[in-house]
């Protein structure tokens, strides 16, 4: 591996979710070719419409370096994954199961035989998901965050078995998308998502015990710690099942202060996801 200041030439994601959607227009932002892959013709259009829809409200608000039809021309979203072998560098972005995502990193390393692969995922260790692969050493976290085109930070997440090399290459890509990278060791939560839960799960508490309102608790951190969003706002634009899932993982690993309130638990119950069911701690 060569160090370099720019992305990859051609980069799959495998997922067209809003996280994926979000990461293949950043690599189109940086001159990369994107390849989606998706597992059904229904979802391959949604997940084309995703990117269209985002490049385009980017290029109405000036942030496209080039017009959208040269951005979009670089973007192929397929069911077919042989599309990977060409690329230097696969993005697993699929949800948050670990069965799932080792299922699809296998798939990714014996397709793409030449190609970096990466993991998106929030909370789950490197290391259980690098488990069943033969290369282990070409394999890194790289942690975006909702919206990935706007957000500045990723997470390069450091297995026990990646490589220095790769570890370089990949602060250098974060650099490439004019993003800031930070790098942390392999564990629970890393170093967002462990921070960012704990907050977001005392601040449920607070609004379970009524201490406060949830524009009030919001408030009081966007103010007094110049946040800016408050930690149950950004619970509804994370989604209230991801942060669910990611609070059980984390009291798993880290014990019960982690553990989820029962506030959290009822409104997913009720399927009140957050903003994209239109309503979680607010209505959307």
């Amino acid at each position: 591996m060569t160090q370099s200041n720019s992305a990859p030439s051609t980069v799959g994601v495998y997922g067209g979710g809003r996280m994926g959607a979000g990461i293949a227009h950043a690599f189109l932002l940086a001159g990369a070719t994107v390849r989606i892959i998706e597992t059904s013709d229904d979802t391959v259009q949604t997940a084309r419409d995703r990117v269209e829809s985002s490049v385009a409200k980017a290029e109405q608000r000036g942030k496209l370096p080039a017009p959208a039809t040269e951005l979009l021309s670089r973007l192929i979203v397929t069911t077919n994954d042989a599309q990977l072998q060409a690329c230097a560098l696969v993005i697993e972005a699929v949800p948050e199961d670990i069965d799932l995502k080792r299922r699809v990193l296998r798939n990714v390393e014996h397709v793409a035989t030449d190609a970096v692969l990466a993991t998106n995922t929030s909370s789950l260790p490197i290391d259980d998901l690098a488990r069943d692969l033969a290369r282990p050493e070409r394999f890194v976290g790289l942690h975006f965050f909702n919206p990935v085109p706007a957000s500045e930070l990723v997470e390069v997440v450091v297995g026990a078995k990646t490589s220095p090399d790769l570890v370089a290459d990949a602060q250098n890509w974060v650099t490439a998308l004019g993003k800031i990278a930070i790098t942390v060791q392999d564990s629970p939560g890393f170093a967002s998502s462990r921070l960012g839960v704990a907050l977001a799960l005392e601040a449920m508490r607070m609004l379970e015990e009524g201490v406060a309102s949830a524009s009030d608790i919001d408030t009081a951190m966007m103010l007094g710690y110049k946040h800016p969003l408050g930690p149950l706002k950004t619970t509804d634009v994370v989604g209230l099942d991801v942060r669910l899932a990611i609070a059980e993982h984390l009291a798993r690993e880290l014990g019960d202060r982690f553990e989820p309130p029962n506030i959290l638990r009822g409104l997913v119950a009720e399927g009140q996801l957050g903003r994209k069911t239109g309503k979680g701690f607010y209505n959307w």
